[in-house]
């Protein structure tokens, strides 16, 4: 899915940021009609900036600078972990009159009747069976598997190759860790966080950091 948007910005030059970029030069190899202009970021740190340079990628400026000089038809793609800064960083973008732009790499499988909402990113290897429905600026790492009939919250992120099995409801700000399992039929609640390579067996209440093989938490 490309946006009518084909000038786009990059929120965040840390990691997930410059793994956007992959995501937005891969559609542009595979004929997207995408112009990537650079990224902006608050605080950069000095070895990420030398990392966008090193591949011919501007920096350009804080998030304050670039809304008050750039016209509103370019389009943003949040690369940002964090799930609540995520959401900040949007309204901001949002309000100033700016439209965010889906990054979906050529090389993930979208099923049928799934259906994307503004300013996702999928990346490559990402498999979304049929019948998903993805909110406002989830995150699809590398290599995740996400079942049937899935519902997935706004600002969730998923991250490489966790899966979310069947008919399982990820409600909004959820972080879902590297190759955690959530298993069908449960509910992840808001704000919750699913550590890394933990087993999700029953339903999850909002705020709480599930750990281990069965998943569990602390009330």
């Amino acid at each position: 899915m490309v946006d009518e948007i084909n000038r786009v910005v990059v929120v965040g030059a840390a990691g997930f940021g410059r793994e956007s970029l992959d995501v937005l030069e891969a559609m542009q190899a595979g004929g997207a009609d995408l112009e990537m202009m650079g990224v902006i970021d608050d605080n950069p740190s000095e070895v990420n900036l030398n990392r966008l340079a090193a591949r011919g990628v501007p920096y350009l400026g804080t998030v304050d600078n670039w809304l008050s000089s750039s016209p509103s038809n370019i389009g943003f793609v949040l690369g940002v972990g964090n799930p609540s800064v995520r959401r900040r960083l949007a309204q901001r973008l949002e309000n100033a009159g700016f439209s965010p732009f889906s990054a979906v790499h050529p090389k993930s499988v979208i099923g049928s009747e799934s259906k994307l909402s503004a300013g996702v990113v999928i990346c490559a290897g990402a498999v979304i069976d049929t019948n998903v429905q993805l909110g406002s600026h989830v995150h699809i790492n590398k290599n995740v598997t996400i079942g049937h009939d899935v519902s997935v919250g706004d600002f969730v992120s998923v991250n490489p190759a966790a899966v979310i099995a069947g008919e399982v409801r990820i409600q909004d700000d959820v972080l879902v860790g590297a190759t955690a399992t959530v298993l069908q039929n449960l509910t992840v609640g808001e704000r919750t966080i699913v550590g890394a390579a933990a087993l999700v067996t029953k339903d999850v209440p909002n705020d709480v950091v599930v750990k281990g093989v069965p998943g569990v938490w602390n009330a």
